[in-house]
């Protein structure tokens, strides 16, 4: 920097001699102009000399910063160098405390190793010198029981043949003696038990063949379009009405119902009949006594038909073959026939099913057990009137039409009314009995109704804070009216639960019952 600041020196001097030396060779006239060149080469230098001196700060002013910026860059390189080599150091340290501790970690595990197979052979050598010392005392033995029993024999005066029969003759006997005494045992034990194992088949076998039951009413409404049907119906002076009942045997009631007429018969086969029969009459249009006796006829027909089909249809079902035509016919017929307002077909079904579950419990033959009860209510569906009892009668059409004697036997006694001698006979009358006496399979004669309901409204009342109780849709729901100052909110849902809970376990009710807790808070006052 010293050498550029002498070179502008030195270029201004040399600028201000050659003004100088200018003025001197073109103008030689006078000494004050020499003086005034002199002077003026004299300020010149000077202002070069104040601008090298500027200069000079300036560039080092700038170098200082370049150094003092040089500096830090520098310092902060070099923190940043000893950060990370003082990162490295102590990752390096982790490393190094790490593969020490395995290293002594697998040190241990060699130790114990070892330290195992040492005892792993004192244990081997152990057990090597105690079987060496078994097998000189099994030896020992034998010898010892050789010398005993021959001993024995020359005490005895016997053989160990001998021997053996004698002790197995005296242990004969005393098994007999032991064998006589726990049959009578196991015999008592299985009277007492019998009665218990019997009713666990039954209720096994109810599970299994659980149904809901329909019962049949005596009566069908039919349903028309529009009322100015029944007069169509009635005809002129009543013929055609007349000519309906006379042809179907079914009463016909044409009253204020709206757009329904009833029909009226024990007998659902001819309601069935007259219903079909009705149906296209109407849809014809042609409504006459001819017309009526003639769509009548028909539909007969085609109702032997379909019993044919649904007998055919339920025999498939049930797996049950090689029965008579005549049988089959029958047993189509049930559908349209009832007992105690229970279906007879679906009836026979579930008795059918019911034998065939209870036998292959008590392992009968199921397909036997079937038969039988399906077959068992075929007299309950005659062609012809007869003085005697369904089950007598259905023995007498069974053993027609060639079925084992056994299922005569079991169709026969299944109310007593024969004597019983096959084991399939109980199986059958048990399950009659279990399917006509499920809750809701027949109809309940209007007193036990009503004292279901009365019962049913009793025991509600009997309850604490209960104001009124009411039995409601036949006995299906029944509605509990409580005191709201004696039972808050949270008591409803407990008395709700304690009702049903109670109604579960003392009635017998056929479906279900729902129970309705109602409490209001009134608050009432009169203005005056």
């Amino acid at each position: 920097m010293d050498q550029t600041i002498i070179s502008i020196i030195l270029g201004a001097v040399g600028i201000g001699v050659g003004a100088v030396a200018g003025k001197f060779l073109f103008s030689k006239d006078t000494k004050k102009q020499v003086q005034d060149a002199e002077a003026h080469a004299q300020s010149v230098i000077k202002e070069a000399e104040l601008r090298a001196e500027t200069l000079k700060k300036e560039k080092v002013l700038e170098a200082k910063e370049k150094f003092v910026q040089l500096k830090a860059d520098h310092e902060k390189e070099v923190i940043e160098r000893s950060r990370k080599v003082a990162e490295g150091e102590g990752k390096l340290k982790d490393a190094e405390n790490r593969i020490k501790q395995k290293e002594t970690s697998l040190s241990q595990k060699e130790g114990n190793l070892d330290k195992q197979l040492k005892e792993n052979d004192t244990i081997k050598d152990n057990l090597n010198k105690q079987i060496e010392i078994v097998n000189q005392k099994r030896s020992e033995l034998e010898k010892h029981q050789e010398e005993h029993l021959r001993k024995l024999e020359k005490i005895a005066n016997l053989s160990a043949e001998e021997a053996k029969a004698q002790l197995i003759e005296g242990l004969k006997q005393e098994a007999k003696t032991q064998a006589l005494s726990l049959q009578q045992e196991i015999i008592e034990e299985a009277k007492l038990s019998a009665n218990k194992e019997a009713r666990k088949i039954v209720i096994q076998t109810i599970q299994r063949t659980a149904s809901e039951q329909t019962i049949e009413n005596t009566v069908s409404v039919f349903n028309l379009e529009t009322d100015e049907i029944k007069g169509q119906i009635i005809g002129r002076e009543g013929r055609n009405i007349r000519a309906i009942e006379a042809a179907t045997g079914v009463d016909l009631i044409v009253d204020d119902t709206p757009e329904a007429i009833i029909l009226s018969s024990f007998d659902p086969l001819r309601r069935e009949v007259a219903r079909l029969s009705l149906q296209r009459l109407i849809a014809d249009g042609r409504i006459h006594p001819a017309r009526i006796e003639e769509v009548v006829e028909k539909t007969r027909k085609q109702l032997e038909e379909q019993i044919a089909e649904i007998g055919e249809r339920t025999v498939i079902e049930l797996g049950i073959h090689g029965l008579h035509k005549e049988l089959v016919r029958i047993i189509g017929k049930m559908r349209f026939r009832s007992s105690y307002g229970q279906n007879l077909l679906m009836h026979s079904r579930e008795v059918a099913n019911l034998c065939g579950v209870m036998a292959s419990e008590m392992g009968i033959n199921p397909k036997l057990a079937k038969r039988a009860g399906l077959l068992h209510d075929i007299g309950k569906v005659p062609d012809e009137e007869t003085e005697l009892s369904h089950a007598l009668l259905g023995a007498k059409l069974a053993e027609k039409y060639g079925e084992n004697p056994a299922i005569v036997n079991a169709i026969g006694a299944h109310h007593d009314e024969m004597e019983m001698t096959n084991v399939i006979s109980p199986i059958v009358q048990a399950c009659d009995s279990i399917s006509g006496a499920r809750p809701g399979a027949r109809r309940e004669i209007m007193q036990q109704y009503l004292q279901r309901i009365k019962d049913l409204e009793t025991l509600a009342q009997s309850y604490n804070g209960v104001e009124k109780a009411y039995a409601i849709q036949a006995g299906r729901e029944l509605r509990v009216i409580v005191e709201a100052e004696k039972v808050t909110d949270g008591d409803s849902d407990k008395l709700s639960f304690e009702i049903a809970q109670k109604i579960q376990t003392e009635m017998t009710y056929p479906g279900q019952i729902r129970v309705t807790v109602i409490r209001e808070k009134r608050a009432v006052n009169i203005a005056r």
